[in-house]
C-alpha cells in the first residue's frame, strides 16, 4: 500500500533523517519469504515465556482486534536505507499487551515471533516504549497482506526489521538471544540514529552474552 504523494509536497521542509537514510515517497514492499495466507479461524496471538503468572495468554483475531485501539504518528526507517516519514499507525500499543499479560520481574528482553518461525529480539525497554505498536492499520486503512496484515510490530526508534510483519506472539525472556536477522549478521539493537546496521559494529554489552 503506497502512501499519498501529498505527504511530500515540493519544497516542504522535511524532518531530519537518520544518517545514511533517504526519503521515500511511497512504501516499498520488502520482506523475506512468501506472504502468508491469513486464516482467521486459526489465527492466535500468544504471550508466553517468563510471564508474571507463569501462564500463556492468548487472543484470537476477534479478541485481539477488540483491544483498545490507539494511533502513533511515526517514521519508518528501513535498513535498506529508505525512510518513510509521518506515517499514522493504528493498532494495539505494546504497553497494553504488557499490562494485560505482565512479564516476570526478571524479564529483560522480548522475542517477537511471526509467521514461518521468523523472529526479532528486543530489549524490554524498547518494546515497552509508548510508541511501540502492534499495527493493524496505516493511514486509517487496514494493512495489506504484503505490508503485514493482520498485525505487524512498529518500533519507530529502531530499524524496521526489529518490528516484524505477520506477528503471532511475543516471548518474555530473562536473557537476550538473537532473532532471525540478528543471527544473520544484523545489529542486535538496530538504532538508526547510531546507524547500527551490522553485528560487526556492536560494542561490548550490545549483544547476548556468550
Amino acid at each position: 500500500m503506497g502512501q499519498p504523494e501529498s505527504r511530500e509536497s515540493p519544497g516542504a521542509e522535511q524532518l531530519e533523517l537518520p544518517p545514511g537514510q533517504r526519503l521515500q515517497r511511497g512504501w516499498p514492499v520488502t520482506h523475506y519469504g512468501p506472504v502468508p495466507k491469513f486464516k482467521p479461524d486459526r489465527w492466535e496471538f500468544r504471550v508466553f515465556g517468563a510471564t508474571a503468572d507463569g501462564d500463556k495468554h492468548c487472543w484470537n483475531h476477534e479478541e485481539f482486534t477488540a483491544l483498545p485501539f490507539d494511533t502513533v504518528v511515526a517514521d519508518l526507517h528501513c535498513v535498506t536505507k529508505f525512510s518513510m516519514q509521518g506515517a499514522e499507525w493504528g493498532g494495539v500499543l505494546a504497553r497494553e499487551v504488557l499490562a494485560l499479560a505482565p512479564p516476570a520481574p526478571q524479564v529483560t528482553h522480548v522475542m517477537v515471533w511471526a509467521e514461518y518461525g521468523f523472529s526479532s529480539n528486543l530489549r524490554l525497554a524498547d518494546f515497552a516504549s509508548d510508541r511501540t505498536v502492534f499495527a493493524t492499520h496505516e493511514g486509517g486503512e487496514l494493512l495489506t497482506a504484503e505490508h503485514g496484515f493482520p498485525v505487524r510490530l512498529v518500533v519507530p526508534h529502531l530499524y524496521a526489521w526489529k518490528g516484524p510483519k505477520w506477528v503471532r506472539g511475543i516471548e518474555y525472556m530473562t536473557a537476550d538471544r538473537r532473532g532471525f536477522w540478528e543471527e544473520r549478521g544484523y545489529h542486535n539493537i538496530g538504532d538508526p540514529w547510531r546507524e547500527q546496521r551490522y553485528s560487526y559494529q556492536e560494542e561490548p554489552g550490545e549483544g547476548p552474552e556468550l
